[in-house]
């Protein structure tokens, strides 16, 4: 396997030993910020029971919302591939994007220029102080992989992908992707 460097754009695939960690546990992270002062990233695979309609009344479009992470869980976020559509946009890499112009997202999604297939929503976001996602990442608490979806990740939000992904790394991480998620229920 290439040895990777954090970097945005990067997929964090949670290792099969963080199973107690009820934030992560199994999770997929699109790293979206990674510099000297910290990582922010989004996780991909946790979906809510809502929608952003549920949750922004001014939005008719009921598009689902997914955990993003540990942290600031009552702020919304969103990642994207439109960024011509919404100003303020911050590339992360390979056509995708985060945040951007609100309002304007609001209206572009009501007038359903902007469709689940362009967007998607989080509550809040994975977060890593300086240095504490290199340390995560030496305790082997995370595999890094390329995003191969690019600007197609949006449409990866089935809670298998970290299954998918354990196959896809093959070997040991083939026995964990059918391992029940609690062990200790099996």
């Amino acid at each position: 396997m290439i040895d990777l460097k954090p970097k945005k754009g990067i997929l964090l695939i949670a290792e099969p030993s963080l199973t107690g960690d009820v934030s992560f546990n199994r999770s997929v992270v699109l790293l979206a910020e990674h510099n000297d002062e910290g990582s922010v990233g989004f996780i991909l695979n946790k979906p809510l029971s809502y929608t952003i309609s549920d949750l922004v009344s001014e939005i008719e479009v009921p598009i689902q919302v997914h955990n993003g992470g540990p942290v600031e869980q009552d702020n919304l976020y969103f990642i994207h591939k439109v960024p011509h559509l919404i100003n303020g946009s911050i590339e992360i890499s390979d056509g995708i994007y985060w945040g951007g112009n609100f309002d304007t997202t609001i209206k572009l999604i009501n007038q359903k220029t902007i469709t689940k297939e362009h967007i998607r929503f989080f509550l809040g976001y994975s977060g890593w102080s300086s240095l504490q996602l290199n340390e995560e990442l030496s305790s082997k608490s995370w595999v890094m992989v390329e995003n191969q979806y690019e600007s197609n990740i949006i449409q990866k939000s089935s809670v298998a992908f970290w299954k998918e992904k354990m196959v896809e790394l093959g070997g040991d991480y083939l026995l964990w992707s059918n391992a029940p998620e609690n062990p200790s229920l099996n």
